[in-house]
């Protein structure tokens, strides 16, 4: 089975795709889709779409996990990643891929057994579980990674 995790942003959006086969979990791509800040958001918003559709199209995914939006204080961000977050479901949606949607609470709770670890405990056991030298970089792939990782340990494929 293969999975593509995203970390959604407008600014910096996530991505990691694993394999897993009978339980092993291996990386397939990972990195980041970047946009400009001072561009007009729909422009922003076309550059993600595009970019990964284009991802999914290379790597084959058949499922995604996206990470849900827990803001509790910037509603001016919480908008614009929504927004992203959007586009996303979108591109998944098109591409035919099923699609589920983890809570970081779940995520960190999947990774570390604990819903309160911090983020560089996440980052360690994604560079654990996926036999890794270093934890991937920037943390928003890191974290698109504990959002797949996190779909196959709930599934358990």
């Amino acid at each position: 089975m293969r999975i593509l995790g995203i970390d959604p942003g407008t600014g910096i959006l996530g991505f990691g795709i694993i394999e897993v086969t009978r339980g092993k979990s291996q990386l397939v791509d990972a990195g980041v889709i970047r946009t400009p800040v001072k561009e007009d958001d729909a422009v922003r918003l076309q550059t993600i779409f595009e970019e990964l559709t284009g991802i999914i199209a290379e790597t084959k995914p058949q499922e995604m996990s996206v990470e849900k939006l827990f803001f509790a204080q910037n509603v001016t961000t919480a908008m614009t990643v929504a927004q992203a977050r959007g586009v996303v479901l979108l591109a998944g949606q098109q591409a035919g891929l099923k699609i589920f949607e983890y809570t970081p609470l779940q995520i960190k709770q999947a990774l570390t057994g604990y819903g309160r670890a911090e983020k560089k405990q996440i980052q360690e056991m994604v560079r654990v579980i996926l036999h890794l030298q270093v934890v991937p970089k920037p943390d928003d792939c890191a974290d698109a990674l504990a959002a797949a990782i996190t779909h196959s340990m709930t599934f358990r494929i």
